[in-house]
């Protein structure tokens, strides 16, 4: 059983250190029940440095749509972003852009 969760641990850190392709990407925040408007914003300006306006009306398109896109970029360049929003306590994703 030991073996097996090594083993799942190994596969999971593999697929999420995946090749940087050079594709576009999104950083997309998902809506919970857990966090406030307040906290959400602040997330936003402390992690992507984004004005109150830009910020407040993020959350708002999160809380009525369910998730939004806050940056695209590289995944090299979003994958930090991600980590300091979850960190935060938010949920993230990254998606590769369709080309």
């Amino acid at each position: 059983m030991l073996y097996n969760n090594s083993f799942e641990e190994e596969e999971e850190i593999a697929v999420l250190d995946e090749v940087e392709t050079g594709k576009i990407a999104r950083l997309i925040v998902l809506n919970d029940e857990v966090n406030t408007f307040d906290w959400v914003i602040q997330c936003f300006q402390e992690v992507l440095k984004y004005d109150d306006v830009q910020a407040e009306q993020l959350s708002v398109i999160i809380h009525s749509q369910g998730k939004a896109t806050v940056k695209t970029a590289s995944m090299a360049v979003l994958r930090p972003i991600r980590e300091a929003l979850v960190d935060r306590g938010l949920a993230a994703i990254i998606e590769e852009e369709e080309v």
